[in-house]
Order: C-alpha cells, then structure tokens, then sequence
C-alpha cells in the first residue's frame, strides 16, 4: 500500500495550487493523508476526485465548512498498522512523550501545523510523522511531503520529498 502524505497547503494563500510533482503523487497512492491546514474546501473537494482514498483532518487555519467535513482526529487501520492523523502535538520538546501518551493505540501518528518535516519514534514505538509542506516552507529551505510504504503491517520506504522552488 502506497502512502502520500501532506500538510499545511493553505490553499489559496500560500500557493494558487498545489505543486505539479505532488499532483502526479495522488494517482499511486492508495491513500492520501493531510494533515491540516488546508483553507479552502476546493483542495479538499480535488483530492477526493483524484484520489482512491483521502484520510484527513482540519487544522487551525481551517473554517466551519472543512471543521464540518473533516474530523480533528482520523484513525484507520492501514495495511494492518493503526494510523492516526492529527493536526497540532504542540511544541518539539516532549513531543514524544506527549504523543505516546495521548495515542496508545497507534503504531504511527501524522501530524502537521509547524510545517517543519519530522519523522522519529517513541520508547514506546510511536512512528512520528511530519511531511512539512508542499507550499509554504516558511523558515525550512524547501517545501516538501512524504511517501510511504505499508506492506505486511510494517511501514518501510518513508521518504520526504524536497520540492524546487515556486517561480
């Protein structure tokens, strides 16, 4: 099974679309993971149409009609691991602490809203995961997401992808 994972796309603000690599990502992924932050509802709306499965979540920055659509925290069992997706853990120091207490049940925890990658483990073996974003790098020098594999109840080949710059 084949993972996509995004976040903080702050459509339309921080970018008009979303970039070109990450759109030719959506058809080979089974399922597309965001993490927050969308803004607008058409991002929403294109990933669905253009992808077998969205598993998403709002953030902060996002208003009534995605907080109506979209829960603040998504779980599914994938490829026999439990995910879980969230938008904020609060800051760098403690993170796994924090996290590994708060979601137990999980084998790996998506995150986003600091826009700043981060892939690490718990004691307890929470896989934590931050694809950063495709487009707003804020003080990171690229804009990026993240692949992933899922076969056999194992998570293998996480790999984030740095984007060009805009123009």
């Amino acid at each position: 099974m084949r993972l996509l994972l995004m976040s903080d796309t702050h459509l339309p603000r921080r970018a008009k679309e979303l970039p070109a690599r990450l759109m030719a990502e959506l058809p080979l992924a089974d399922v597309v993971i965001h993490a927050g932050d969308w803004v607008d509802t058409a991002t929403l709306d294109l990933l669905e149409d253009r992808s077998h499965r969205v598993l998403g979540v709002y953030g902060n920055n996002d208003g009534p009609v995605l907080r109506a659509r979209l829960p603040e925290i998504a779980r599914a069992d994938l490829g026999g691991l439990r995910f879980g997706v969230v938008h904020e853990t609060g800051a760098a120091q403690g993170r796994e602490q924090r996290c590994a207490a708060r979601f137990p049940d999980l084998d790996v925890l998506v995150f986003g809203h600091s826009h700043i990658p981060w892939d690490t483990t718990t004691e307890t073996g929470l896989r934590l995961l931050n694809p950063g974003s495709p487009t707003d790098r804020r003080r990171q020098p690229h804009c990026t997401y993240m692949t992933a594999t899922v076969a056999e109840g194992e998570l293998t080949d996480v790999q984030l992808h740095r984007l060009p710059p805009r123009e």
